[in-house]
Parts: structure tokens; C-alpha cells; sequence
């Protein structure tokens, strides 16, 4: 029995290897709303590329990052005081010489890390693009192109993850967005044309102004969707010359304003709903995947198990029949003369 026991587990239950930086990479990235590694770009056979890829996804990292960009953010802002930067400006310009080799750094890193796979990313081209117009040289007619170091600040949207899931959210938005947006213009058009037959013809002044041609309507008529001066410096004024003008405007001002505009309000928080829960259902589904290989694992383990059992109990059953039979045959006597 201990013999057998030997044998029957002797099968090794291996242990579920635990979860690395490696490991969680893929589903952070699409969590992000960048598009998915490749395969090699964090191969076991490339210990160093894999540490590098920890070491740039880390939180001390990306917390390091952040806070160059708000610091970088000062710096661009006290530039434009005259008075501080006649103080201060060599060290505000060696600052952001500084963090601009940072950033460089960094990019260079992920290349490093990631290579084709970087470029797969648009997060990682926005920041590669916003980091070499900073190494453009700004004299001459490039001049203008100092100006635009600022735009460093919007780095920050591509390393927060929470402000990711937000321009993810904007950009999953737009076609629900164009879909409302071709019903607004259908309302205005049809507006304007109204407005145009319904007060453009009065010789006042400030009637031809506003609603002279189908264009000035257009614009008046955006001027009273944004509740900006529209009573006192639109509505009234017109009223005077055509008492049941508010018949027009108020259910105007409903239709675009309280209801088409709170579309868009919807669109976009329903995108972000649905952007936080993308990645929690992937991650349902990548444990479900991992569960069906993990029983899969084990059928194929007990199956083993279960024919090295039932070959050592043949073995087993088969030693007690030769030993039995053993047991069955005659003896013979042996006397003196044997």
C-alpha cells in the first residue's frame, strides 16, 4: 500500500503561477483605451524589456511624470510675467530644459520597452509628438513654435488614467454626438427659414440685423439657444413689433436647449458608463478564460491520476493471482528414499 501510494501520488499538483507586471500589462493597456500590446513586447525571453515595461507602468513612475508636467506647467505660466522672468528666467528655462530631457527619457525608455508596439498606442504617439515639437528649434519663422511647449501640459490626459477614460469616453461619443448634432441642424435650418418669413420682413433696423437674411437668423437664433441676452436683448425687442412672438421662441428655446443640448449630456455620460464597465467585464471574462484552462488543467491531471491508479491496482490484482495460484498446487512428498 505505501508503495502504491508512492506511485498513485506521485503526480506533482503544480501551483498556479501568481500574477506579475507582465502579466497584468495587457488588460491595463485596454483599460487605458490604448490598443493592446503585442505578443513580444513583454516576452519571458526578454527579462530586461519586461523590467523596463514594470518599471514605466509602475505608480512611483507615473506619479514622478505627473508631477514634472504640473511643475512644467508653473514654469511655461511664470514666463509670461515680465517681471519674474527677468528675475528668474535662466532657471526657469534650466527647469524646463530639465524636464524636457525627462521626457525624452522617457519615450526613449518606452521605445526601448515596447518597440513596434509603441507606435500601436495613440497615447504614446501624442506624447512623442508633443515632446518633439519641444526639440524644434524656435527661431525664425519656427518662433511661434515656443509657444506651443505649453501643450505639454496635455500629457497629463494620456498619463492619468481617469482623465483617459474621460477623452476615451468623448471619443466613443461622437457618432451618438453627429447623430444629435444632424438633428439640431435640421431644427435650426428649419427655424431660421421661419424667422426669416416671420420677422424679416419688417423695415426696422434691428429687425434686418437680426433675421434679414436665413444667416442672420441662424446666428440670432444660436444667440437664444444659449439663453445669452435672449429676453431682454432678442425676444422683447421683437415682441413690440409682433406681440405672439414668444409662440416661437419659447418652444424653440425647449426643443434645442432643455431637450437636443441634454442629449449630448447624455451621449457622453452613457459612453463613460459603459467605458467603466468594459474593462469589468473584461476582466470577467480573462478570470473565466483562466478558470476554464485551470479545470482543464486539472481534468487532464485527475485523468492521469485515475489511469496510474487503475494500472497499479491491475499490477496489484495481478501479483494476488500468481499468488494464489501458487498456493493451489499439489505438493509433493518426499520420503527417505527421495
Amino acid at each position: 500500500a505505501g508503495g502504491l501510494s508512492g506511485r498513485v501520488f506521485s503526480l506533482r499538483m503544480e501551483p498556479v503561477r501568481p500574477f506579475h507586471c507582465r502579466d497584468r500589462l495587457g488588460s491595463r493597456q485596454r483599460f487605458a483605451g490604448a490598443a493592446p500590446l503585442p505578443p513580444d513586447a513583454v516576452a519571458p525571453t526578454t527579462p530586461i524589456r519586461a523590467r523596463l515595461i514594470c518599471f514605466a507602468e509602475s505608480r512611483p513612475f507615473i506619479h514622478a511624470v505627473i508631477a514634472l508636467i504640473l511643475i512644467n506647467a508653473v514654469t511655461l505660466g511664470l514666463e509670461t510675467d515680465k517681471q519674474i522672468f527677468a528675475l528668474y528666467g535662466p532657471t526657469l528655462l534650466l527647469v524646463d530644459q530639465i524636464i524636457l530631457v525627462f521626457f525624452t527619457i522617457e519615450i526613449a525608455l518606452k521605445l526601448v520597452a515596447y518597440r513596434a508596439g509603441f507606435f500601436r498606442s495613440g497615447w504614446n504617439l501624442f506624447d512623442l509628438f508633443i515632446v518633439a515639437i519641444a526639440w524644434v528649434p524656435a527661431s525664425g519663422s519656427l518662433a511661434l513654435l515656443r509657444s506651443l511647449r505649453i501643450l505639454r501640459v496635455l500629457r497629463l490626459l494620456s498619463v492619468s488614467p481617469q482623465l483617459r477614460r474621460v477623452i476615451s469616453a468623448v471619443g466613443q461619443s461622437i457618432p451618438g454626438m453627429m447623430s444629435v448634432i444632424s438633428v439640431l441642424a435640421i431644427i435650426f435650418y428649419i427655424s431660421s427659414v421661419l424667422a426669416t418669413k416671420l420677422f424679416g420682413d419688417h423695415p426696422s433696423p434691428e429687425m434686418q440685423e437680426w433675421f434679414g437674411s436665413i444667416g442672420a437668423s441662424a446666428y440670432t437664433l444660436f444667440q437664444v439657444m444659449t439663453l445669452e441676452s435672449w429676453s431682454m436683448g432678442i425676444v422683447r425687442p421683437t415682441m413690440e413689433l409682433y406681440p405672439y412672438a414668444w409662440a416661437f421662441f419659447v418652444p424653440f428655446i425647449f426643443v434645442t436647449s432643455f431637450a437636443v443640448l441634454n442629449l449630448f449630456i447624455g451621449i457622453i455620460v452613457d459612453a463613460m458608463q459603459s467605458g467603466n464597465e468594459a474593462p469589468l467585464a473584461q476582466g470577467r471574462e480573462e478570470l473565466k478564460d483562466f478558470t476554464h484552462t485551470e479545470i482543464e488543467a486539472l481534468h487532464k491531471r485527475f485523468d492521469a491520476l485515475e489511469a496510474r491508479l487503475a494500472e497499479a491496482l491491475a499490477q496489484r490484482e495481478g501479483g494476488v493471482a500468481e499468488a494464489t495460484l501458487g498456493s493451489k498446487r499439489p505438493h509433493t512428498k518426499i520420503t527417505k528414499d527421495d
